[in-house]
């Protein structure tokens, strides 16, 4: 892909442009949306920095569709991303993660009208606390076909268009894909811009490492009891547990070092604890063209049908060895 560069840079709008002009007839309405969600998540960055300049720390008082305590970054976050998407003019409808259900933001023509669904600020409850967290989005097309907002948005994650997050850690990262692998932006706080970083990351097929939340693992099904504790033995050294308590910065590391994570259903939760929507299937999406898997124990994320916008679901992603032992293990202890 000829991509051309502002001195040694590729900016992420050049990228995603350079990307554009492979398919015939390409309106350029699409980078158009892009360049909406990588200012949003500028926003969300500076707030975030200022965190404890501002007054964002603490909760706002109130909780969200999910039950959860809702955070004032929260707040600003999902504003942030619902305000650069709304002048954009070629988003039909939105859903966030923050809000009860999905919302149409225009009427716009078919052949460039898309869904955006997000989770403006994962791993919130971590903010006060100086905590890598993270924002993900996914896109769909939105389809002529379908009548009814949130029919519309009920999608298998096989028909995202494109999905990506960004980690706000020591650097801001955007991890990003379209189908066409999996890349990596590094914003330029110097120059208020995305660069690309590393292009085509490929995940380790195996690494020794998994990531889960040991602390309920009483509480998890007797296949992931099973692995967890056979990755323990003696005769199985050199496996390493490393789990930060916030998806996207679990995920990354992951993502570049190899490994699986998990989030297995509970006794609380038996259908699983994390979105399909907004958190799993983008994911996945990006797991995948990475040459990773992603599954909920049985199935593949991306071929599962949504019910519901707010569908929970297990999760069980990464290295694709890694992601492979595991389902053996919930195989062998009749899960799967």
């Amino acid at each position: 892909m000829a991509i051309k560069k502002d001195g040694d840079f590729v900016t992420f709008t050049q990228f995603v442009q350079a990307e554009q002009a492979q398919y015939p007839g390409a309106s350029g309405q699409f980078s158009w949306l892009m360049s909406g969600v990588a200012l949003a998540t500028r926003m969300i960055g500076s707030y975030i920095r200022r965190a404890g300049l501002i007054d964002v720390w603490g909760e706002h008082g109130t909780t969200n569709v999910q039950g959860e305590t809702v955070k004032k970054l929260d707040i600003m976050a999902n504003d942030a991303l619902k305000r650069t998407l709304a002048y954009r003019g070629n988003v039909g409808v939105i859903a966030s993660e923050e809000d009860d259900e999905p919302k149409v933001l225009a009427e716009v023509d078919a052949d460039d009208s898309y869904i955006v669904m997000f989770d403006p600020l994962d791993g919130s409850s971590n903010i006060d606390v100086n905590v890598s967290v993270g924002t993900i989005f996914t896109i769909f097309q939105n389809p002529p076909d379908v009548k009814g907002t949130e029919k519309s948005v009920l999608q298998k994650g096989a028909k995202q268009v494109a999905a990506g997050y960004v980690l706000y850690g020591s650097s801001t990262v955007m991890v990003y894909t379209a189908g066409r692998g999996t890349h990596m932006f590094t914003l330029d706080p110097q120059f208020g811009t995305y660069l690309l970083t590393r292009e085509n990351i490929q995940m380790p097929t195996f690494a020794p490492q998994y990531s889960v939340n040991e602390a309920y693992s009483h509480t998890f099904p007797e296949g992931y009891r099973r692995y967890i504790d056979g990755v323990k033995l003696q005769d199985n050294p050199g496996y390493s547990s490393r789990y930060v308590g916030s998806l996207v910065a679990d995920f990354h590391r992951i993502l570049i070092n190899g490994g699986v994570y998990m989030y297995p259903p509970t006794r609380s939760d038996p259908g699983g604890k994390l979105r399909l929507m907004y958190e799993c299937n983008p994911l996945a999406f990006i797991a995948e063209q990475a040459g990773g898997a992603a599954t909920n124990g049985k199935t593949r994320i991306m071929e599962l049908e949504p019910k519901n916008v707010h569908d929970r679901v297990p999760l069980v992603i990464g290295s694709i060895k890694n992601v492979e032992e595991v389902s053996r293990s919930l195989a062998a202890a009749g899960h799967a």
